[in-house]
């Protein structure tokens, strides 16, 4: 049999067996500094699937920069078919800055497939693109909730595509969301190119969380073994099986105020079920938070303190009741040791 042909990104080459991190050319600072966008490269020596795992698209997002580490440090990733390509920040800027945006103040995550000639964020898009995503034929991005916000692990995908709809239930998050494109989002750009891929949602922005990097790492593994990139387990390991949401609402602050929640993360909610109160600083005021729809609550806000309109529960409208509460149970059962 023929050996396979190197992988060659940014001008270097990766053999066969091979793994190497290279630096990709994105920007200069205008101290004259050169800004790169670091990725890791392991090019097995069997032809298999393309994969990019990326992490911090918005740079307060690190979540996922863990679990691609611990990824990467895996021994089985040596043995793959195919080639991994790790991305674990995408948004050097905002990662340096400690912020969600580029220098421009612009997200990233709405600015794809990007354009050469475009605003710095706009550029970034299309070298991500050009350079990774054509190079590809899967991909997986990594997010967190945003703005104080804290989110279940759960995976958004167009379950209209046969192959993203399987690889979803593989990923094994307790919820998944039929969730429809965002304009301008890496997961519409390479939905567009004809590639399956998967958002995994989890944790909160500037946390390393356990949980959420155990089920996300676990995750990344089931979907390279569904593809063929990594070998079955010789013992079948229980899945959590996915419950799915069609659609989702957010809950929003009735009143200006200082909240006390009543419910969790995969709390099953009812119709005019209150999720909590809102009060003034010398509990002169008072009022219910109430939700007008059945669901699951997979994100809420962490930050007390609120203003009219706020967003602060994230509930699921799930296909079947009856999954969703069993598979949340299963879920924190397993990870019963660390809740």
């Amino acid at each position: 049999m023929a050996e396979r042909e190197s992988f060659e990104i940014g001008g270097i080459e990766i053999k066969p067996g091979e793994r190497k991190t290279v630096d990709l050319a994105a920007a200069k600072l205008y101290t004259h500094t050169e800004m790169r966008l670091p990725i890791h490269v392991i090019h097995g020596k069997k032809t298999g699937p393309i994969l990019f795992v990326s992490a911090a698209i918005h740079g307060d997002e690190i979540l996922g920069v863990e679990i691609i580490r611990r990824l990467l440090k895996m021994k089985s990733v040596n043995k793959l078919n195919g080639t991994l390509i790790a991305i674990p920040v995408v948004n050097v800027f905002g990662f340096i800055n400690q912020s969600r945006y580029s220098p421009d103040r612009r997200d990233l995550n709405r600015f794809f497939p990007g354009t050469g000639s475009g605003s710095l964020t706009s550029q970034i898009a299309k070298l991500f693109m050009t350079e990774i995503v054509d190079r590809c034929t899967h991909g997986i991005d990594l997010h967190t909730g945003s703005n104080h916000r804290v989110n279940l692990p759960q995976i958004r995908a167009y379950l209209n595509d046969e192959e993203t709809e399987r690889l979803a239930y593989e990923f094994g998050a307790p919820i998944i969301l039929d969730a429809n494109f965002l304009e301008g989002s890496l997961r519409q750009a390479v939905y567009d190119k004809g590639l399956p891929i998967l958002l995994y949602e989890a944790g909160e922005v500037f946390r390393f969380s356990e949980i959420p990097i155990q089920a996300g790492l676990r995750g990344v593994l089931s979907v390279m073994r569904a593809i063929g990139m990594l070998k079955p387990k010789p013992v079948k390991e229980t899945k959590i099986k996915s419950a799915v949401a069609d659609s989702s609402v957010w809950v929003r602050a009735p009143i200006s105020g200082i909240v006390n929640t009543k419910v969790k993360l995969g709390d099953r909610v009812e119709e005019n079920t209150v999720l909590g109160e809102i009060t003034d600083p010398f509990g002169e005021t008072q009022e219910n938070i109430i939700t007008n729809d059945a669901g699951t609550v997979i994100g809420k806000l962490e930050l007390p303190l609120v203003y009219k309109g706020d967003a602060i529960f994230h509930v699921a409208r799930m296909r079947s009741t009856i999954r969703a509460r069993e598979t949340i149970q299963a879920f924190r059962q397993e990870f019963e040791p660390e809740m």
